[in-house]
This record gives C-alpha cells, sequence and structure tokens, in this order.
C-alpha cells in the first residue's frame, strides 16, 4: 500500500517553519492592534452563492479555482478562496455594520485550484483587514499606512513598491468598459488568449495582463483618466495628497486593476520583484458596493489582504528573519537517576509556574546522562538543568550554560527562580 501524503499544493508547516509563522503573526497582530482592529474568525466553508455574487461570475476565481462541492443535504458549498465576502456576510449576519464603523481583520486558511508554484498554493493563507461604515479617503490613506508600517517593521519596506490607482465609480467604469471593449474589438485577434476570453465577460482584468504584446496594444488604448468622474477624481487626489504628507511613495499605475468585481474607486498593490518575476504581497481597495449586491443597505467600504506564504518567503529569501525567531527553548532539564524523576517534576511545574515567560523542556524517557546532554544541546536551549541523585537528595539544581564557558553552579530551588529569572529578563 503506498503511503498517504498532502494534496497537491497543499503544504505541512513543520515545527522548524513555525517559528516563521508565528513571528509573522505577532508583527501583523501587533501592528493591527496599534490601529485598534478587533479579530473576526469566519468558517472555511460558505454558500457558493455568497463568492459567485460577491467575487462575481465572470472572475478567474469562480469560473477556474473555486473547490466546490454539495453537501447530503443538497446544498452547494464552497472552500473560501478570500476572505472579504465572508467578512462582510458575517458583519451582516450579526448585525455589525448598522449606523456603526467598523475595523476589522482575519486570518486564515484559503482554497483555489490552479497550478502550484513558488508562493502559491491550493491552500494558502492571507491576513485581511477590513473596514466599514467610512466613506473618505482618510480610511483608504490609514489602510495603505498600516500595511507600510507591517512591511517597515519586517524589514521588508525596501523591497516592496507601492501601486496605486482609482477606478471610479460604476458609471465612469460602465463608460470607460464600453470605450475599452470598442477599442480592443478591431485588435482582437493580436490579443494573448486570456485576454480574448476576458473581452466582453471581464475586459478591465485586460489591462493587467502579463502578456508584453497585450501590454503593447493597450498603450494606445482609451485612458481611463478621460473617463474618470469628478468625485473619484477628488477621493483619489486627496488621498494622494495624504500619502504624500506621510511620507509614503507611491507609483499611479493606470493598469492597476484588481481581481475581484467588487472594488471600486481606491485600488493599491504592494509589490516587489525580490521572489523572482514582479509579484503582489499585499493588495486592496474600496468595495462600497459589496454589501448592498449582498443583502444589506449601502455601506462605504475598504480593506486589504496580505499573503503570509509570500511574505514569508520574502523574510526568508532576504534574510529578514531575526535569528532569535528559531530560539524556541530556554531551559532543558536533566533528570539522571530515579531519585531525580519525582523531584524533577515538580521543580519543573514550580519553574513554570513562578516564571510564565519560561520555556522549559523536561526529559522524559530515561536514557544515559551523556545521552541526555546531548538532546539538551540539540534541543537549542541556552540553559542544562541538571538533577542527579545527588542533587534530588540535597532538594537542588546544577544550572549549566550551554553557550557559553560560564562555570556551572548548584543552586537551591529558590536561588534557581532568581538565577533563571534574572538570566531570561
Amino acid at each position: 500500500m503506498s503511503s498517504l501524503q498532502a494534496i497537491r499544493g497543499m503544504n505541512d508547516v513543520l515545527p522548524d517553519q513555525s517559528p516563521v509563522w508565528q513571528y509573522l503573526e505577532r508583527q501583523v497582530r501587533s501592528v493591527l492592534d496599534q490601529y485598534g482592529y478587533r479579530e473576526i474568525r469566519m468558517p472555511v466553508v460558505e454558500p457558493t452563492a455568497l463568492f459567485k455574487r460577491g467575487v462575481g461570475e465572470h472572475t478567474d476565481i469562480v469560473e477556474k479555482e473555486m473547490y466546490t462541492f454539495e453537501d447530503r443535504g443538497g446544498d452547494s458549498l464552497t472552500l473560501r478562496p478570500e476572505g472579504t465576502a465572508g467578512c462582510v456576510r458575517a458583519a451582516l449576519q450579526h448585525g455589525l455594520l448598522h449606523n456603526q464603523v467598523q475595523r476589522l481583520w482575519y486570518q486564515g486558511a484559503m482554497f483555489r485550484y490552479e497550478r502550484p508554484q513558488k508562493g502559491r498554493y491550493r491552500q494558502f493563507h492571507q491576513i485581511g483587514a477590513e473596514t466599514f461604515g467610512i466613506a473618505s479617503a482618510d480610511i483608504d490613506a490609514e489602510l495603505i499606512l498600516l500595511s507600510a508600517r507591517l512591511l517597515r517593521n519586517l524589514g521588508l519596506a525596501d523591497h516592496v513598491t507601492l501601486h496605486l490607482n482609482t477606478l471610479g465609480s460604476n458609471e465612469a467604469r460602465g463608460r470607460y468598459r464600453k470605450a475599452l471593449v470598442d477599442y480592443l474589438e478591431a485588435v482582437k485577434d493580436k490579443l494573448d488568449s486570456d485576454s480574448q476570453n476576458r473581452l466582453y465577460s471581464n475586459p478591465l482584468r485586460i489591462l493587467d495582463s502579463k502578456s508584453e504584446s497585450t501590454q503593447a496594444l493597450l498603450n494606445e488604448a482609451p485612458a481611463f483618466d478621460d473617463f474618470l468622474d469628478e468625485a473619484s477624481r477628488e477621493h483619489f487626489s486627496t488621498l494622494c495628497s495624504l500619502l504624500d504628507r506621510a511620507g509614503v511613495a507611491y507609483e499611479v499605475n493606470p493598469r492597476l486593476v484588481r481581481g475581484l468585481d467588487y472594488y471600486s474607486r481606491t485600488v493599491f498593490e504592494w509589490m516587489t520583484d525580490s521572489l523572482g518575476a514582479q509579484g503582489t504581497v499585499c493588495g486592496g481597495g474600496r468595495y462600497d458596493d459589496l454589501v448592498p449586491l449582498l443583502g444589506g443597505k449601502p455601506t462605504p467600504a475598504a480593506g486589504w489582504a496580505l499573503g503570509v506564504e509570500r511574505l514569508i518567503l520574502m523574510l526568508e529569501t532576504l534574510e529578514k528573519v531575526p535569528a532569535s525567531v528559531h530560539d524556541t527553548v530556554d531551559a532543558y532539564l536533566i533528570l539522571a537517576g530515579e531519585a531525580a524523576q519525582p523531584f524533577g517534576f515538580v521543580v519543573a511545574e514550580e519553574l513554570r509556574s513562578k516564571l510564565p515567560g519560561l520555556r522549559l523542556i523536561t526529559h522524559c524517557g530515561g536514557g544515559s546522562f551523556k545521552s541526555q546532554m546531548k538532546k539538551a544541546d540539540k534541543s537549542g536551549a541556552r540553559f542544562a538543568l541538571i538533577i542527579g541523585e545527588e542533587e534530588a537528595a540535597a532538594k537542588q539544581v546544577t544550572v549549566k550554560d550551554l553557550r557559553t564557558e560560564t562555570q556551572q553552579v548548584t543552586l537551591n530551588t529558590e536561588d534557581l527562580m532568581a538565577e533563571l529569572g534574572a538570566k531570561l529578563a
């Protein structure tokens, strides 16, 4: 019988890798707390209609990438391919949006069926921030400033570029869409195959085509700026002014669109070329029309999502992970001899109670003193706490610093608490 393995594109995060994930999650949570965002947790499985209606039936996600199945009751369910639609559904269901301002964030696994490659998987993880109830450009600026602070705290600010654009109102996009389709119809045979498929269903996505030949054709296409409504123009100008005052550099990219139908006005992406081909590590914008689309009253909304795997790949590629992240153990308790174990377990629990930040492994399974010392060293612990027959009889513990030449000392439990507390402070 062949051994069972994880599904292609769905990866295990092993114990040696998880400290980097935890480091990133701590950094994100810290910044979000600074800005007053509150965590929300949504189900991994949602009604399929949520994504068809919210994300857009003619997007690549809905047409090609969703994991959809029928449950035993005959309902069509989908593993969530993104977080915003589910966040809106939850906010509506629980009455969080009526005459309220909300700043929310979430994290978790998303699922899309696509060809697995470096930094892009079928099960991937996102962290998202969503805001509701604020129509002005200052909340757009706050979301961008928040993401900029996070990237700066991670040491990645010099390796990303902020791309910014406005998609205007629905009416402006409708006028531009017609003009763009009229232009592209004349050169349809020269478009790449994906763009040909999108010409009538989702023509704005052609603007960010990765095909160089298609991009060359777009040089002569109508400019969206000529169709932009005045209110959206003023909104975008205010946003740019706020970012200028805050010292956040950006590039206005008139061909930047997002892959989901619900965006309007502001869209942005933090892009990097540190992973080879240029890729997006964080992106978002306004989606004022999504709440009514999902059954709620008109509600201004904006947010972003970042790709956890892609950020971790950047941190590791650029060597921005602090060495201390992998220090997962402070002390390793060695128990040598029959009398050592009962006394050692009492000492270990007392240490954990009195020094709650202490990361302590108690050796289990027996073995010689030499083999236990090897395991203590391999664990990465700074200190070996040694209890043998003599220490157990005297109610003492020997402390050996495994990383320096410091002389080992033997202490009673009270002095041990003080010594460890001082060294680990």
